[in-house]
């Protein structure tokens, strides 16, 4: 019981949960035993076993219900410790999914990336190519516009056609050096019979008038044949140095015909590389913009799976800072459970302990008592008295001591109202002392208002002051232009000036509130009609 009692009287002030075995267990505690050890040698009745035995078995239910209670809770403490294990390890699996999504998306994002600076090289160097193809494009055109507009213009049909047309060319050229060739001849013969012709009548007149030179006449014209077969050489010259020029020009021609040709073959076959490079250049543009789009769109993706990871994760940070406070929570009220069980283990194992000591205590007595109440029946009586007197003495003390705990009971129901009230005031205390704060506040904001006003009072003052003292010293200057231009007045004419000055006094009783400082009320305003 002295064991129980030590057991008691750890347990902790703020726990509620051993109202029950803390109330059932002080009249028990505070109790001495039932059977003191000065007793030990004297008899007892048998009558007091029953009711030993009545509160024994009252305290063993209460145990085993708080055993009971202890086990439910550790096997809820349990199942809450497994399901948060079983939580964490969800969670675990989760954000290792998206940690691996993650990265595959980042590896994807790596992999799009280099595909499209690739991509990008490719398409420069198709513009480069591009651009050389251009410049030897123009640089080919430009090669064809030295070429003459009669060899351009037979070159438009076909390559059989062309052949025809070149040989026809040809035969029609050698048609019209032969038609040339036979007009030089002819321009030759003609040209030999105009020069001959004025020289055969002046032989003819010759020999008429003179018989006697007829050889020299006959001279004459052989020299003439002569210079004919020399002339006829010449012409054969030109006509072999001409037929030379046209064979040379013929060759030229069929040279020009065949690099047209190959330059109209090479432009061909560059249209056709221009062509195929522009088709694959679509091509390459319309990739590129196809991965342009789904770059941009797993991008749009990425981002928005990161805006839904942090907020994802930030509900979980609140989420896991939330069960890591419960957790916390829960790990306390388990330790204390944990405590509270082992305490009770004690007390129980003390209690088996002292129900076994007086369970034998109680066969020694039943011994004693058989072997005494053959002989001592008178000492059994007055024993019989002694105890019931006891056990009446026992009784009160119970009766006391429940009647001093439902006291205390009362005392705590009044603390807890009264802790309560206090509470309940300490919130009111609040609530004014909030609006106290916001009325200080406003009063702060008024008080600020009301000092800059008075600022704003005080910097007018102070600008009335500073314009008052400015037409103080107007006023000051006008009186005293007044008075030199009286002075003046007087020494010019001293009847005007009186009359002068009777007009003005007559005029200015209105501005001498302005000049507080002056006697004269005439000097105030009157000197600008003066001074004009």
């Amino acid at each position: 019981m002295n064991q129980k009692q030590s057991g008691q009287g750890t347990l902790p002030k703020g726990d509620v949960s051993n109202l029950r075995a803390v109330t059932a267990s002080p009249p028990i505690s505070k109790t001495p035993t039932p059977v003191p050890q000065s007793r030990e040698k004297t008899q007892t009745p048998i009558a007091q076993a029953p009711n030993m035995d009545n509160d024994w078995d009252d305290r063993e239910e209460i145990r085993l219900r708080e055993l009971e209670e202890a086990r439910a809770r550790a096997a809820q403490m349990e199942k809450t410790m497994r399901w948060w294990s079983d939580c964490t390890a969800n969670w675990r699996e989760k954000w290792c999914k998206v940690r691996n999504e993650r990265n595959k998306a980042r590896d994807e994002n790596r992999q799009l990336r280099t595909k499209l600076d690739s991509i990008i090289n490719d398409c420069t160097a198709l513009k480069r190519e591009k651009e050389d193809l251009l410049t030897e494009n123009s640089r080919l055109k430009n090669g064809l516009n030295f070429v003459p507009s009669s060899t351009t213009s037979q070159n438009q049909p076909d390559m059989s056609g062309k052949d025809h047309e070149l040989a026809q060319g040809a035969s029609n050229t050698h048609e019209n050096v032969k038609k040339i060739d036979d007009r030089q001849i002819m321009v030759g013969v003609d040209e030999i019979d105009q020069k001959s012709s004025p020289v055969s009548p002046k032989s003819g007149s010759a020999n008429q008038e003179e018989a006697e030179y007829s050889k020299d006449s006959s001279s004459i014209g052989d020299s003439e044949g002569s210079l004919m077969d020399d002339r006829v050489a010449l012409i054969e010259l030109k006509l072999d140095e001409s037929q030379k020029t046209i064979i040379a020009e013929r060759d030229e021609k069929t040279s020009l015909m065949k690099a047209i040709e190959t330059l109209q073959i090479e432009l061909h076959s560059m249209k056709s590389k221009y062509e195929e490079m522009k088709i694959s250049k679509q091509e390459a543009m319309f990739q590129i913009n196809k991965l342009k789009e789904d770059h941009k769109i797993a991008l749009d993706r990425m981002a928005s799976d990161l805006e839904e990871e942090s907020s994802n994760r930030s509900t979980m940070d609140r989420r896991l800072g939330d069960l890591r406070r419960e957790l916390e929570k829960l790990q306390k009220e388990n330790a204390d459970e944990w405590g509270k069980k082992e305490r009770l283990e004690t007390e129980r194992f003390g209690l088996e302990r002292e129900n076994k000591k007086l369970r034998m205590q109680i066969q020694d007595l039943e011994e004693q008592l058989e072997r005494k109440t053959q002989h001592t029946s008178t000492v059994v009586d007055s024993d019989m008295r002694s105890l019931q007197m006891e056990l009446s003495e026992k009784n009160k003390e119970l009766a006391d001591l429940h009647h001093a705990h439902s006291k205390l009971k009362k005392a705590l129901q009044e603390r807890v109202t009264e802790l309560e009230h206090t509470k309940r005031r300490a919130e009111q205390y609040e609530v004014e002392v909030k609006k106290l704060r916001s009325r200080i506040e406003e009063l702060r904001r008024d008080l600020t208002a009301a000092e800059d006003e008075v600022d704003s009072q005080t910097n007018n003052v102070r600008k009335v002051q500073r314009n008052n003292d400015e037409l103080q010293e107007q006023v000051e200057n006008l009186r005293v232009q007044l008075e030199h231009a009286q002075t003046r007045l007087r020494h010019t004419n001293p009847q005007v000036t009186t009359s002068m000055v009777g007009s003005i006094r007559s005029y200015s009783p209105n501005l001498s509130e302005h000049s507080a400082d002056t006697e004269d009320s005439d000097d105030d305003f009157h000197p600008q009609p003066l001074l004009h």
